[in-house]
């Protein structure tokens, strides 16, 4: 049986992976994510990402270790996690009507064999022009403090997205369908002819 950890508290990666079923556990990682400065946005979610499953993979070194990184990025303005609800509020005036991409850096390690895979998924989504009245309820039902652009894809009942092109999973926090794809191709045994 191949141990699969996630180095990750996301509950919204965690519903992914189970989605998808993938037996794993979970152990979060010790590190402190870069902020947006000096690296692309590309650059950043995949740096983060594999910071993350290094730092898992150092103690579990023959686990295949999961670590990922979502960040919202219009213009290349880098939308993370809010500060508070009213820095939320403005993330999501800044970003009402418009385009804008969803990057997750995804980076599977496993030590014992030297074993590193790393992407980026990028989606685009475009929301709806967003009257400022329906903004303090939408954030009050989902919680934006912990999601990157304060937003939620899973729980939007179509208040603001109006347009997902790529990979759904990708903007609620895990493109489960090019994870599984990477899992099989580099680091599962293929069976002999």
């Amino acid at each position: 049986m191949i141990d699969v950890i996630l180095a990750s508290t996301s509950p919204r990666r965690r519903s992914l992976l189970e989605e998808a079923g993938i037996s794993f556990r979970i152990i979060a990682p010790d590190v402190e994510e870069l902020e947006p400065g000096h690296l692309s946005p590309n650059d950043l979610c995949a740096a983060n990402a594999k910071r993350k499953a290094l730092a898992v993979a150092a103690s579990e070194p023959d686990a295949i270790v999961i670590g990922a990184d979502t960040i919202v990025v219009m213009e290349e303005t880098v939308f993370g996690k809010p500060k508070d609800l009213a820095h939320a509020s403005r993330m999501l005036h800044a970003l009402a009507g418009r385009s804008h991409h969803v990057l997750t850096g995804v980076c599977l390690v496993r030590a014992s064999t030297n074993q590193c895979h790393d992407w980026v998924e990028v989606t685009n989504v475009l929301f709806r022009p967003l009257p400022e009245i329906n903004i303090p309820a939408y954030l009050a039902r989902i919680q934006p403090l912990d999601k990157a652009g304060a937003y939620s894809a899973q729980e939007d009942q179509g208040d603001l997205i109006a347009n997902v092109q790529g990979c759904l999973q990708n903007v609620i926090g895990l493109p489960t369908p090019t994870l599984l794809q990477a899992l099989q191709h580099f680091f599962i045994p293929k069976p002999l002819p």
